[in-house]
């Protein structure tokens, strides 16, 4: 299996067009608009709970296998699985953030490390639930 595709749920809004520092991009609310006829399966989540966003890191090209965290040349080399670079073999990124509000098919949430218009691959809850 080469190739594994995948068409996106929905795509991000908030004030940041490329990558920032992440600790300013997670502190500021985003809006994670889901296509219209997925809405119905938003039932069940709650404002206040931690829920994780997949997504697709469409700005990043390109890998290397060691990687200097947050590319800070004078911390050591690490394994690309052992961060949170956006440049992967894999371009997909993920985060646990907080849910604020659903309203309709908007996703109001907080903690989200993803530029503008990065395309949301899934969302799931961040811990387990009881059925």
């Amino acid at each position: 299996m080469d190739q594994i595709c995948y068409r996106p749920i929905g795509h991000v809004e908030n004030e940041y067009p490329e990558p920032g520092p992440p600790d300013a991009m997670q502190e500021v609310e985003s809006r994670i608009i889901l296509r219209p006829e997925l809405t119905t399966g938003l039932q069940g989540l709650v404002a206040g709970q931690p829920i994780m966003v997949i997504f697709h890191l469409h700005l990043s090209r390109g890998y290397e296998l060691l990687q200097h965290p947050r590319g800070d040349v004078s911390q050591p080399l690490r394994g690309v699985f052992a961060l949170r670079s956006p440049h992967r073999p894999n371009p997909i990124g993920v985060s646990v953030v907080e849910l604020l509000a659903v309203e309709g098919n908007v996703l109001r949430v907080r903690g989200l490390d993803a530029v503008n218009s990065t395309p949301v691959l899934d969302i799931k809850p961040a811990e387990p639930k009881e059925i």
